[in-house]
This record gives structure tokens, sequence and C-alpha cells, in this order.
């Protein structure tokens, strides 16, 4: 014992490396982690790894260490990328870059695969991000002697098996048996140990969040006392979560916060320097606000910074409120009503306008164009977003109306355009949230859009497209049917003999399906249009009488040079039979595993459901998604580059959904039900309702697996009917979608493309919402297997619940026409009114549906590649056609 004491008392410190050592000592600043090299924080990042540029993704994390980084935290979780692939090649490349793998590196993913494959090729000394107690003592464990095995340090969450910690004596409980675990039992370095002890939001309005600072300081404090030697880290912006879009405030609170908890023993961590306060400079009126609500130290703390953050608000809003602009001449005036989206003052100036020319259309070839061009040049040189874009169309849609009646007066006004462009989703696709904006920014730089809308038939897309005489065709689709759809319509318009240029979008398309299925079936030219900013430049090029053909030509080259790279730098993958993967399935001591009832089982419904109580579920970093900017909520509204832009659609998304909810704009739906289920012939389950049997068949992994790592189907996580045990799952269907074809449809026809896209992003959000709030009250109430859980809803985004909700279509069973199985069994267009179209995309658009598998072991999965012999099995078992199956796997078929 007076040996441990003594070891106890000698100073050990964290030692990291890259190429350079890197030692954490007490008298060491504060290590900020630069998370730029995360795929979830930085567009510019997630962009270059998807698109494969990994040398020029270098140059973000070469910036980030530049720009003082101690440490890099490379993360690839994304559900487009291979995260495993995308990990050790970019971690390859860093290893050889001198000025980037000087510092140490965070292998940063919610997937110990992806971790281990990091620490596989990672050189020096690491960091992992991260491990808990979430999936028990034994993961746990394991993990964590890997971990040690490989020489790195680690990051433990404050999350055991009953949720994440949210108060000071769930804080140090972790903590202390985190600690007593790894130093006693795996006999890790308790200097490589660093604590995330959960840094959530104050001054909410919330009772149980008024401790939130303190008890992460505290808890801190006490780790550092009585924990000896090891780290705590925390993302510091979420301190200041409740006043977003309020900059002043929360520079001072990272400022008061970081302050605090670095003197109780907070030593890493990731802060924007862009967003502190130093904390000598903070006003004095501030600064007591802020620690009277970091402190609990009065019961009114939050109001009075409420009140106070009100007063700099205003202060902040009556300076940029600034209308020194309506002073300059008329052109200026236009310009800047143009570019900032302002639409107050448009038909004024352009009446202005009209009586200065000699015929009204030369305001729009004039004085509207030469203001579109600047936001043009803005948006493509990457000063302006896309939000930004979006009212600017607003402003040029009610000035060129206003116009139209004067030029028709005259008869002999034609608006020249630079082309004209068709747009289309493809037949059985029903989203057009991108296309939409596709076709806003086009317009917005003088192309004549012809929008055919969703579900448009390839005959009825040819014969617009003749009608019209168009200059180009786009098309737009979300779900992998709409792959097969833009090959066919290639090869149809191929054999017509077209010579209009092809642009390809949509989420499930890729420069690679474009390149190798579609490209070499159409002589003409066909390019993958990424991003709205891109089509803008590629339909300029297609369209240029003097430089088309060679831009054409060159288009041509490039596409079959990436299509033969492509083709050649394919992982030569090594596959098992169906046979020998089935034996190698994923194992469940069926009579140990934790079983539970439903305790109601059957269908249940859920009409017109009041959209407030889904509020609170938003994830709202899929929404910002939607509008090209990138990066992770609530971190984006700060963000350097795209904060701002942000900032100002969240607050418009606020304003929309407060509209949507007062006045009953839109209408949620749901149906769900739990039934007796069991696993039948490997990999089917059957289920049963009212005595009815139906049959979910399921697919299976069957890449070769290293020894001991399964091959699992979803058929895996429910009792085999050989048991004897009963067993249960569930299904269901939600939806947010009624009225918003209508609502956006009101807002198109008074020229407001802006609040029309906003509608149809905020159903999508709402409908996602509904589906966590739905499986939630699953877990808790209808079923009931973790009634006890108490999960945030940042804890709901990272998927810490028990059991899991994966969706026909998704990574783990990517087979669409099980959709067919849910609505048979649910009844679901007899009971909310949800379609399958012909290629099996829900109607509305914003609708979710998916399975519910509530066994503890049950896991998030990607199926990935299959071969022939389960391809010919599975349409056996679903008794279809070889070559319908072989259509709706296409993806997942290993050639």
């Amino acid at each position: 014992m007076a040996e441990i004491d003594l070891e106890i008392k000698v100073p050990r410190y964290l030692k990291l490396s890259g190429l350079e050592p890197l030692v954490i000592t007490p008298e060491s600043n504060f290590i900020n982690v630069g998370e730029r090299t995360n795929v979830a924080g930085s567009k510019k990042f997630l962009r270059l790894i998807k698109e494969g540029n990994f040398e020029e993704a270098l140059s973000v994390a070469r910036h980030q260490v530049e720009g003082g980084a101690q440490i890099i935290d490379i993360n690839m979780d994304d559900g487009l990328i291979d995260g495993k692939e995308a990990m050790v090649r970019f971690l390859n490349l860093v290893m050889a870059e001198p000025d980037i793998s000087k510092v140490p590196v965070m292998i940063d993913s919610s997937k110990w695969e992806i971790i281990e494959a990091g620490l596989q090729v990672v050189q020096g000394k690491c960091v992992v991000n991260s491990i808990s107690l979430k999936e028990g003592e034994a993961d746990f464990i394991h993990h964590a002697k890997l971990i040690k095995r490989y020489g790195a340090a680690v990051i433990i969450m404050a999350f055991d098996e009953t949720g994440q910690a949210d108060n000071y004596e769930r804080r140090i409980e972790i903590a202390k048996r985190s600690y007593d675990i790894l130093v006693n039992m795996v006999k890790f370095k308790p200097e490589d140990i660093i604590f995330d002890l959960n840094i959530f939001p104050v001054a909410t309005g919330m009772d149980e969040h008024r401790k939130n600072a303190i008890d992460f300081i505290e808890a801190t404090r006490w780790v550092k006392q009585n924990l000896p030697h090891c780290s705590v880290s925390g993302g510091v912006s979420n301190v200041s979560f409740s006043f977003r879009g309020n900059d002043t405030v929360r520079e001072a609170m990272h400022s008061v916060f970081l302050y605090h908890a670095i003197q109780a023993g907070m030593n890493i961590g990731i802060v924007n320097p862009a967003m502190l306060e130093v904390y000598d400079n903070i006003p004095k009126d501030l600064l007591d606000r802020v620690e009277d609500v970091m402190f609990d130290k009065r019961d009114d703390a939050t109001e009075r910074l409420l009140d106070f953050a009100e007063t700099v608000k205003q202060t902040s809003k009556e300076r940029t409120v600034d209308l020194s602009w309506r002073e300059e001449p008329l052109q200026n005036r236009i310009t800047t009503a143009l570019v900032k989206g302002i639409d107050q003052y448009i038909v004024e100036d352009v009446e202005e306008a009209r009586n200065s020319v000699s015929q009204p259309i030369e305001v729009i070839e004039g004085h509207l164009m030469i203001g579109m061009n600047v936001v043009g040049d803005l948006f493509g040189s990457g000063k302006m977003f896309l939000p930004q874009v979006v009212k600017s169309a607003r402003v040029m849609k009610r000035a060129v109306a206003y116009l139209l009646p004067y030029i028709e007066a005259e008869k002999n006004g034609v608006v020249s355009s630079n082309g004209r462009i068709l747009m289309a989703t493809v037949k059985g696709d029903v989203h057009d949230i991108g296309k939409n904006i596709v076709g806003v920014v086009l317009a917005c730089n003088n192309y004549e859009i012809i929008d055919l809308g969703v579900m448009v038939a390839p005959e009825k897309i040819i014969s617009e497209a003749k009608k019209h005489n168009v200059d180009v065709i786009g098309l737009s689709g979300l779900i992998t049917p709409s792959l097969d759809e833009m090959v066919f319509l290639s090869k149809e318009m191929q054999r017509q003999e077209f010579k209009v240029p092809l642009l390809i979008g949509g989420a499930t398309t890729s420069k690679a399906h474009t390149a190798v299925k579609i490209d070499p079936n159409y002589e003409s030219a066909v390019v993958h249009v990424n991003d709205a900013s891109r089509a803008v430049t590629i339909v300029g090029e297609l369209l240029k009488k003097k430089t088309s053909v060679a831009y054409k030509k060159d288009l041509k080259s490039d596409y079959a040079e990436f299509r033969t790279n492509f083709l050649k730098r394919q992982t030569v993958k090594s596959y098992t039979s169906i046979e020998a993967a089935r034996r190698n399935k994923f194992k469940i001591d069926w009579h140990a595993s934790e079983i539970v009832k439903p305790n109601r089982l059957g269908i249940q419904t859920l009409q017109d459901f009041d959209l407030n109580k889904l509020v609170d579920f938003i994830d709202w970093t899929p929404f910002f998604r939607s509008w090209e900017l990138h990066g992770r909520y609530p971190d984006i509204l700060t963000d350097e580059v795209v904060g701002e832009q942000a900032t100002e659609l969240f607050e418009d998304a606020q304003q929309m959904l407060q509209k949507i909810i007062s006045e009953k704009l839109l209408t949620a739906k749901a149906v769900f039900g739990l039934f007796e289920a069991n696993t039948i012939n490997d990999d089917d389950i059957s289920v049963k309702s009212s005595e009815e049997e139906f049959i979910f068949r399921t697919l299976r992994q069957q890449s070769k697996k290293a020894e001991g790592r399964p091959n699992i189907a979803l058929a895996d996580f429910i009792a085999p009917i050989a048991t004897e045990i009963k067993d249960y799952m569930g299904c269901f269907c939600v939806t947010a979608g009624f009225g918003t074809k209508e609502l956006a449809a009101k807002y198109e026809s008074e020229l407001d493309d802006y609040n029309a896209i906003l509608v149809k992003a905020l159903a999508d959000r709402l409908a996602e919402a509904f589906a966590e709030y739905l499986h939630k009250n699953v877990r808790q109430v209808h079923w009931g297997y973790a009634a006890d859980e108490n999960l945030s809803n940042a804890d709901l985004i990272k998927e810490s619940y028990k059991g899991i909700r994966p969706a026909p279509g998704y990574p783990a069973c990517p087979d669409h026409l099980e959709k067919k199985t849910i609505w048979e069994i649910l009844k679901v267009n007899e009971q909310i009114g949800v379609a399958l179209t012909e290629s099996l995309a829900m109607w509305p658009a914003a609708s979710v549906s998916g399975y519910y598998f509530g066994n503890p072991e049950a896991r998030y999965f990607g199926l990935g590649k299959i071969k022939e012999d389960q391809l010919r099995d599975f349409a056996k078992r679903k008794e279809i056609e070889y070559e319908t199956a072989r259509r709706w796997l296409q993806p997942n078929i290993a050639e």
C-alpha cells in the first residue's frame, strides 16, 4: 500500500506525439483541439473527402496546425463515405507530411472498426475519441485493452448503461467507475485517461439545467483531486447554446466558463478562439450576470442575463439596420437590394428605372441583370451563401413580375435569357428541394427554367425537351431506383439522337456513378453537379458558343479517365458464400438475453399530431446541409465562415416553424405496430399480426470477416423459432408532409421560392423529429423495454438509445421492396394516407418508415456488397424474378 501511495504522488503527465512530443503538464496552457478535419465540422473537408480529393483535404489539416492546433481531430463518420477506408487513406497521407504529422492525432469515430483501423496506421502516440460504459463493462474493457495494446491515450465519455451523466453525482460516479476499471483491471496508465464530463447549456429557462456549468466544473475539480494523473476535456460552445445568435453574450460565457473550468483542472478541449472574449475585457455588468448564471447564484440569474442579452441584441440590430444605401444612385440601390435580398423597396426602384429607359424590357436586361451578375460573382467566389441567393431570386422575381404587364402592353419586348433548362425529378421519386434550389440559382443567372416537378416519366422529359427546344436537361433523384431511371433516360436520349447536355444531381448520385453508368451511354455531354454553385459555372461553359465544343470534349475525356481510374482502384475484397456467412452470424445467448414483452401489442395510429411536441426533437444539422451550409448545429451558428448566414437562416426557420405550428399549416400522422416475431430460415423474420403471418426478408453481410467478427443480418437480432422463445419487433411510418405541397405552392405563386424551399426543408425535419419522438415513446411506453431512459436530444441524434430503428433503403437493409411488407402489415395507406410510388418513394415526401428492434445487442451496420449466390437466394425467398432483385439491389452487388 505504501508503494501505491508513493506512486500516486509521483507526477505523471499525459505524453502524446506526432513526429514531435506533446507533454501536458500543470504548467501547460490549455490544449486546443482542431476539429476542421472532421466531416461534421467542415463543409470543405466533407466535400473533399466525398470527392476523393484527399491531397487537397490535407490542406485543411495543414491549416489547422499552422493555426495553432496542438492536436487534430480526424473524423470520417458520414453515411455516404466508407469511413474505414477514408480514415486509413487520410491518415497514411497525413503521416507522410511532416508539417502536419508533427502534432498528435485524435482518431474520432462512433464506430470501433474505424477507430481500430486508424490505430493500425497512425504513427506516434494518438488519442482515441471515444469509448464509454454505454454498452456495458465487457465492451468497455475489450476496447480499452486494445487501445492500451496500440499504445494510445483515450477519451472516456461520462456515459454508462443507464444513460449520459447530467449532474454532479452521475459525473463522478461514472468517472470513478471507469477509472477503477481502467487502472485496476486493464492496467491502463492513468495519465493516458482523458474524461469528457459533458458540457451542457445553462440559462435555458429549465430548473434542471441551472447547475449544468457548476456541476461540470465541480466534477472536474473532483476528478483532478481524486483520480490521479488524468485529464479533463470538453466542447466549450455547448455551454452557451441557449444564446445562439448573440455572439457578444456567447463569447463572454465561453470565457467565464473556461476561466473557472481551467482553474478546476480542465486542460484539453475544443473551442473556437474567435468566440472568446478576454476575461478581463468583459464589461462588468455582463460579467456579473454571466457568473451569476454559471454558478447559479440567484433564482433570477437566467432572467437577468436574458434581459441584458436583449439590450445587446437590440444594440447590434440598430447598428446593422443601415439605410444609407437608399441615398445612393439607382443602379447601386437595385444591386444592393438584390445582393442583400431586400424586397421592401424594389418596386419603387424598378418603377424609377422603367421611367428612365425607352422600353421596360431594358430594366430587366440592364439594371436587374447588372445586379444579378454581382450576386452570381459573389456566390461563385464563396462570398455569398445559398440562402442569400435564394432571397436574391425572390427580389428578382418580384421585380420582373412588376415589369411584365408593361412589357406585354408594348408587345415588342422579348426577354432574352442565357439559355433554356429543363429540370425534373425522375419517375418514382418525390424529392425536389435540391432541384428547386439549383433551379433558383440558375434563374438568378438569367437562365429560363422549365421545371416539370417530381415523378416525371422519361417519355415526358423527352417530349417536353423537344417541345421547348431546351439547351440543357437536369435530372434529380434521391432514392436508389432513381439511378436506374437516369441510366435508362440517357440510353433513350442517345437512341433518339439527342445532343442536349445532361446534368445529373441528387443525394444518391455521384461522379463515380455518372462516369461509370451514365456517361458511356450518351455521346453528348454528361456531368454530375454536386452543389448549386457549380451548376452555374458548368451550364455557362456548356452553352458558351466559342468554347463549348472544347469544354464538352474535355468533359468526355475527364469522365473517361475518371471511369478508368475508378475501376482500377476498386478494392478487391474477399467474400464468403452465403452458407458460410450464415454460419458466422451474429450470435446472441437467447436464454440469457433481455427480452421484454411490449406493454401493448398490435397496431396504433396517431392522427393530427401536435407539432409542438416535435420541436425539441429536431436535428438541425441536416437542415443547414440542405441549404449547402455545412457544419454541426449549434456550432455552425458561430462558424467564422458561415455563422452569420446560418444564424439568419435559423431565425427565419424559427419564425416559419412558429407560423406552421400556430396556424396548423402542416398535418402530422403516424401508424406503428408491435408484434410477436421469430427468425426463420436464418435470414427471414416471421411476424404475427391478428393471426396473420407476414415475412420480412433480410440480407446478410457477405464480405470475409476477421476472426471473431460476425456477418450480420437484421434477423440475428430476433430469437430463432427453434429456441421456442417468443420475441418481438415493430414497424412504423410517420409523416409531417400533409399540407407541404399546398403551402409551398402558395409561396411559389407569390414568387417566394425562399419560403417555399424553407417549408419543404422544415417538413423534412419535422418528419425525422416525429420518427425520433415516436421511437422514444415506443421504447419507454408502448414497448417499455427502456422505461427509465433519460436521454437528451443530442443523445438521440447520436443514437445512444437501446435498440435500433433501421429503415428499408438504408445501409443495414438497402432493399426498398421491404417497404411493401410494412405497408401491408400496418395498412399505412388506409390508416394515414401515406402512399408508395412505383419506385417505392413515400408520398408525401416528408415521411419516414422503418422497423423497431429492441434487443440490447441490436446495432446499426452496413450491409456492404453481396455476391450472386445471396442475390439468387434472396430473389427465391421473396418469390420475385432474379432480374427484379438485381435492379433493386444493384448498388450492393459485388460485380
